[in-house]
Formats: structure tokens, C-alpha cells, sequence
């Protein structure tokens, strides 16, 4: 699946996903410094997708083109009845450019396509207002706190 997305002010750009597998799971990418205490880097999503394998995880990079640009992670979450969002990061280099909100959709619509739940919940740490912002503009709201991490949700 891909999605029609502008970028920058002057060139349309094709984001789509592109599942992490064994011939491109060493692909190096990053957050910047100060963001770093906000996401997992890359090792431990990976760690994740395998503690999740059997909850149709779906680890990907983010892509324009050919042009690896970030990194999440989904899976099933039966206990709550959601999926669970886990983790999304752009790297530093492709920040600030549509790419973060364009892969969120992506993964909305793969959700909502496969239809196993009606709502995605999410969590980022306090302070994290760029992830805050997108969230709340793709239609999450919060519904709970666990120490320094603001647990939000959205109905599919």
C-alpha cells in the first residue's frame, strides 16, 4: 500500500511500507540526540516485533521511493481489544517533512482494513509534544497515564 504525500513544498513523494526482514534489518536509522530518551532505537523495536511475533506484529521501515526514511512497530494487543502502536520514529534526517503522519496513516488504513479491532491505542513519554501533536491531529485522545509515558487511543 502506498500513499500520495507532500513532503516539501515542491515535490510530491510516494510513502509506502516495507516490512523488516532478513535482507534489510541492518539498515541504520536514528532519531536526533535530544529525542533519543522518547523512542527506542532501532535494536529494541526489533527485540519487540520478536516478543510480539505470535500478535501479528508487523515491523517496517517507512520509505519514499527507495529511500528508507523510518521505522515502527504494530501488533494485535487481544487483552485490551486494540492494536497497540508501539513505536514510530523518523530519522533525523527526514524530520519535520510530512513523513511521521503519512506512515501513521498507513498504518490506520492497514488496520482498519484488517478489521480484528475498532481502536489503536499508543503511548509516548511526557514532553514528546512533536509525537503529542500528531496524535491528537490524526484523532487520539488520552485515556491514561503510567508514570511518565500518556497512554492515548482512537476508534478506527
Amino acid at each position: 500500500m502506498r500513499i500520495r504525500t507532500l513532503c516539501t513544498k515542491e515535490v510530491m513523494h510516494v510513502i509506502h511500507l516495507v516490512d523488516i526482514d532478513e535482507s534489510n534489518w541492518r539498515i541504520r536509522l536514528s532519531v536526533r540526540e535530544d529525542q533519543k530518551h522518547f523512542v527506542a532505537n532501532a535494536a529494541v523495536l526489533l527485540a519487540r516485533a520478536y516478543a510480539y511475533r505470535n500478535f501479528n506484529c508487523r515491523a517496517f521501515y517507512v520509505c519514499d521511493d527507495d529511500n528508507y526514511v523510518g521505522m515502527g512497530l504494530y501488533y494485535d494487543c487481544p487483552e485490551r481489544n486494540a492494536y497497540d502502536m508501539s513505536q514510530l520514529f523518523i530519522d533525523e534526517r527526514y524530520q519535520g517533512r510530512g513523513y511521521g503522519k503519512a506512515a501513521m496513516a498507513l498504518c490506520l488504513r492497514e488496520m482498519r482494513s484488517a478489521g480484528r479491532f475498532d481502536k489503536v491505542e499508543l503511548c509516548y513519554v511526557e514532553g514528546a509534544e512533536t509525537a503529542k501533536h500528531l496524535y491528537e491531529k490524526l484523532g487520539f485522545v488520552e485515556v491514561d497515564r503510567d508514570g511518565d509515558e500518556i497512554i492515548m487511543a482512537m476508534k478506527l
